[in-house]
């Protein structure tokens, strides 16, 4: 069974059920989880730099975001009495996949499980997709769960 299951969060839904299918597979398997949260300032740095002078601030408040959901998803895994560690990475690239990857091959994980938001056509074109990028980079197993209707 899997041992190291890397879970990559963000906080939506998707990512949520993503969350709950790692720990029903760390509980059959008594695996331990890695919860990993990205938070990126690259728009803020592209886009927004020149415009404002309150910027120092948003890389703090999104770290802070980021610990708070990585603290609310522990949570929800000491409840189901799973073993975990959290890790909260902060960036300045727009691919967030490539720190998902990297920290695969960190930890090193027997699988990755990942929620997705199914998007397809301009959507996905447009907003781009981690969980594709991290299914074709991944150096192991991935589970991709699908927003549930």
């Amino acid at each position: 069974m899997y041992q190291n299951i890397l879970v990559p969060i963000d906080g939506s839904d998707t990512a949520t059920n993503g969350l709950l299918e790692a720990i029903k597979l760390a509980q059959a398997g008594g695996g331990k989880l890695r919860l990993a949260t990205v938070y990126s300032t690259a728009v803020i740095a592209l886009e927004y730099a020149a415009a404002y002078t309150a910027l120092e601030e948003v890389p703090s408040k999104l770290r802070a975001a980021g610990e708070v959901l990585l603290k609310q998803s522990g949570e929800l895994v000491q409840q189901h009495g799973v073993q975990f560690d959290t890790v909260l990475l902060g960036t300045a690239i727009d691919n967030i996949g490539e720190l998902i990857v990297s920290q695969a091959k960190q930890l090193p994980a027997d699988l990755i499980v990942m929620g997705t938001h199914g998007r397809r056509g301009l959507a996905r074109l447009v907003l781009g997709s981690t969980a594709e990028y991290v299914l074709r980079h991944s150096p192991v197993p991935m589970l991709l769960v699908r927003k549930q209707t």
